[in-house]
């Protein structure tokens, strides 16, 4: 037995186990644990300062969840773009495969908590349904093998996996969602990362809410996953008095550069049932991103991004740099609120004709490209500084 999985029996997953440990009432725990179950393994736990804290709230049940907050279990409709268990296709040419509904940490503002921890609704036994789906389904090119957490599968069970999508013809991309080096970094091992470069180009999508979480241990699983070839890009979630602060969240993906993990989406998070505890106004996360955009390097910055209720996709929101913008102009702001004007383009040209002689197909659509951009240059107009003053946000 490997030594995450020794620290995974270790866990704190009972009703009993908050009762003797934290104190807990014991008909709450129990109604707590029946909502949804409780694992906050030994590493995680040890990342805890005191009750309350950052790391404490996304692991630790509260009894605010027991509230009916009228908010629904499956906000996104991820089950109603659901052909076959295991699949949600929404997007045109890529899908969301779910493979194990266990995780080794059960983070209490989870999305899916209808489904995680309950193997009656994520199961390996639908693997197969799914990897039939995505045989049938040619459009498919971008592939996320999630749950659950995929690395809580052995690695003779995650390599069935990945060899069944690679072995499907239109399947580019596999892109693997794992929490694990943050919560259980000891599960990447150089075994894992060996078997896993097998398969390339995969790219591994890791989860850090906090910068307490960016320890020694999680650097030294995110450089075996750098080292061995893999894009790392982070997903935060948004959440309340977690990382709704921007010095935090610029902490936080600052110490992931350094950890080769490039911040990717900052979620609004999601209205899912007994979460609304940790939800935060759309402003939180329009100040953040205005207090990250100039402020730090451009790599630190992720998209902020809801996730519409309905199904309806990510949609990146962004705080107001545009100000006026008419055919003649645009009026921009910058990061210290400086504004700046820039003269539009008149654009009446023709488009080039192309020679379809088939000795020139090669050849004529980078002479095109080429004079275009000889054109822009000498029509391009320099940015005029018009006053320095902080606009009103609209």
């Amino acid at each position: 037995m490997e030594l995450w999985q020794q620290m995974l029996r270790q866990s704190i997953d009972s009703a009993d186990d908050l009762v003797k440990r934290f104190n807990f009432d014991k008909e709450t725990a129990e109604r707590l644990n029946s909502l949804f179950h409780i694992r906050i393994n030994p590493y995680y736990l040890s990342l805890i300062r005191e009750p309350g804290d950052p790391i404490w709230l996304q692991c630790m049940p509260d009894a605010t969840e027991l509230a009916d907050d009228g908010l629904p279990e499956d906000p996104l409709n991820e089950d109603g773009d659901s052909p076959v268990p295991s699949i949600t296709h929404r997007y045109p040419d890529r899908v969301l495969f779910l493979v194990t509904s266990q995780c080794s940490m059960y983070c209490r503002f989870c999305t899916r908590k209808r489904k995680v921890s309950d193997s009656s609704k994520i199961s390996m036994k639908y693997i197969q349904d799914g990897l039939d789906y995505i045989k049938a389904h040619p459009e498919v090119r971008d592939v996320i093998v999630s749950g659950g957490d995929p690395l809580m599968l052995t690695d003779v069970m995650l390599e069935k996996v990945l060899k069944g999508l690679r072995e499907i013809p239109h399947v580019e991309i596999i892109r693997v969602h794992t929490k694990m080096p943050a919560v259980l970094p000891q599960r990447i091992t150089p075994q894992l990362v060996e078997m896993m470069k097998k398969y390339q180009p995969i790219y591994v999508n890791v989860h850090f809410n906090h910068p307490w979480e960016c320890t020694t241990e999680a650097k030294q699983a995110c450089d075996l996953l750098a080292d061995a070839g893999f894009p790392l890009g982070n997903q935060m979630v948004l959440m309340k008095g977690v990382n709704d602060d921007a010095d935090v969240v610029k902490d936080l993906n600052r110490k992931l550069l350094m950890m080769r993990v490039r911040p990717y989406y900052i979620y609004q998070a999601d209205m899912v049932k007994s979460t609304n505890h940790f939800r935060t106004p759309i402003r939180v996360g329009l100040e953040i991103m205005d207090k990250l955009r100039g402020h730090t390097s451009g790599l630190a910055v992720p998209y902020f991004v809801i996730d519409a209720p309905g199904g309806g996709g990510k949609i990146p929101i962004l705080p107001q740099y545009i100000l006026y913008h008419d055919d003649e102009k645009i009026v921009i702001r910058n990061y210290k609120y400086e504004v700046f004007e820039y003269a539009e383009v008149n654009d009446d040209t023709k488009p080039v004709p192309v020679d379809n002689d088939a000795r020139f197909l090669r050849r004529s659509p980078v002479v095109i490209r080429e004079r275009k951009r000889r054109i822009s240059k000498r029509k391009a107009t320099s940015t005029v500084k018009v006053k320095n003053e902080k606009p009103a946000e609209g």
